[in-house]
């Protein structure tokens, strides 16, 4: 699938943001990775993947970079041996969820 923006494009005048957040939550894997931040917390990278049966580290990577550029999702590395990676949701992201959750409440 291949989409037609980058998040950097929602600064351009004629972006049309309702657009650039349909394109960023419709993605393959988006929506079950946020579910997942949302209901367990901050999660390490490793832990993520085995939760997502399917799923391939490449496709994982792509989209946990594709949230963060969007600064929906936050990355916090310690070099460690291995390395630690963990993820977690930003403010955005919550006020995601607070959009999600009135909508459900409103339907």
């Amino acid at each position: 699938m291949e989409y037609f923006f980058t998040w950097k494009s929602l600064n351009e005048p004629t972006s049309c943001p309702i657009g650039v957040l349909t394109n960023l939550l419709t993605g393959p894997w988006t929506l079950t990775i946020l579910w997942i931040l949302h209901s367990k917390g901050p999660t390490r990278f490793g832990a993520l993947k085995r939760q997502l049966e399917g799923i391939s580290s490449k496709v994982l990577t792509e989209r946990l970079r594709m949230l963060e550029e969007a600064e929906v999702v936050y990355r916090v590395y310690k070099p460690m041996i291995p390395p630690q990676v963990t993820y977690g949701l930003t403010e955005r992201a919550q006020d995601l969820i607070v959009v999600r959750t009135y909508a459900r409440v409103t339907e």
